[in-house]
């Protein structure tokens, strides 16, 4: 809409503000509201100004009586107040006719053959990056057995897939092995997903090596490897989900809460420097070492010294994980 016609910045917005005043200051002089008079006078308004009145709820309705500012104010909540209730409450009737049409979609066919989709790798590579994709679509649950874990590197990428997910609002749990526990980098790992939000517990042995996403599909290590390395199955189906649930349900109820450990000797990000603070805010920002070095105006040499000494601090073995802990810690904003 073209501002002459309704004016809320500039010139028309000041000549619309100054007519309004002085109609009041008008009305007030009189001593008394004489309605007839102020009808009159509305009725004459230009449409232009009647309309700009009356969009800020300035004037009444049916324009024959100007508002005082807070009566305006009132009305404009009270409108908005109105329009968040129905609007939560459509939101409400959409989420419920959602969860009908989902209930319908994955309700088990008795009457009928299922065909399961199934997916195999045989490169453990291959399989990884098609669970990253995966593990992008889960909305709802994320179950995970662990009978060991892979090396440092790929316990890193790993994290920031499950620390995604839990801030996605997906709940995880992990049933680990004690054996899978003993070395630094899982320990390490399942620190910071336990501290992030994560439910993780151990238990003398697990089954399998496998994850359930969403109660619809399963991944499975099935080769020869304590991993399952040398072939992985994944499975598209909601009732075969649900049994191999049902395996992870009966094998975490026995099993006892991972208690976290510090594996390193530092306790808490207070103890970081400022200097040691400004290398990771320029990491969080995504800043290569010659960047920081010159920011710094510090060697390479002082500044991989530096992130030793942060590594150290945390706790970390990495600088990626140092990053994951810091920004965890609120070191970095």
């Amino acid at each position: 809409m073209h501002p002459a016609q309704n004016p809320s910045h500039g010139p028309a917005a000041a000549e619309a503000r100054a007519a309004y005043l002085t109609m009041v200051e008008r009305i007030s002089a009189s001593g008394a509201r004489d309605a007839t008079a102020e009808r009159e006078e509305l009725r004459r308004l230009p449409e232009e100004l009647a309309r700009w009145l009356a969009d800020r709820r300035l004037l009444d309705p049916d324009g024959d009586r100007l508002s005082t500012p807070d009566r305006a104010l009132r009305r404009i909540v009270a409108e908005h107040r109105r329009l968040l209730r129905e609007t939560a409450e459509r939101a409400d009737r959409d989420a419920e006719a959602l969860d009908d049409v989902l209930s319908v979609l994955t309700a088990p066919r008795f009457d009928a053959r299922e065909a399961v989709e199934t997916e195999y790798f045989t490169d453990r590579e291959r399989t990884r990056r098609r669970l990253e994709e995966l593990d992008a679509l889960s909305r709802e649950e994320f179950l995970a057995m662990r009978n060991s874990f892979p090396d440092a590197q790929v316990l890193e990428s790993s994290l920031a897939g499950d620390l995604d997910m839990l801030a996605n609002g997906v709940r995880v749990r992990m049933l680990t092995s004690q054996q899978a526990v003993r070395s630094q980098a899982p320990a390490r790992y399942l620190n910071a997903l336990t501290e992030a939000g994560a439910e993780v517990r151990v238990a003398a042995t697990v089954p399998l090596h496998m994850n359930v996403l969403d109660r619809a599909i399963v991944i499975i290590g099935a080769g020869p490897g304590p991993q399952g390395e040398g072939g992985d199955v994944i499975l598209h189906s909601t009732p075969v989900a649900q049994c191999f649930r049902k395996v992870f349900t009966h094998a975490w109820d026995l099993a006892r809460p991972h208690t976290v450990r510090r594996t390193g000797r530092g306790r808490a990000g207070y103890e970081l420097s400022a200097q040691e603070r400004e290398v990771l805010a320029l990491l969080a920002t995504g800043a290569k070492d010659e960047t920081i070095a010159r920011r710094l105006a510090c060697s390479d040499r002082t500044l991989r010294r530096l992130m030793n000494q942060i590594m150290e601090k945390l706790g970390t073995s990495s600088r990626f994980e140092a990053g994951v802990t810091a920004a965890r810690l609120g070191l970095v904003g």
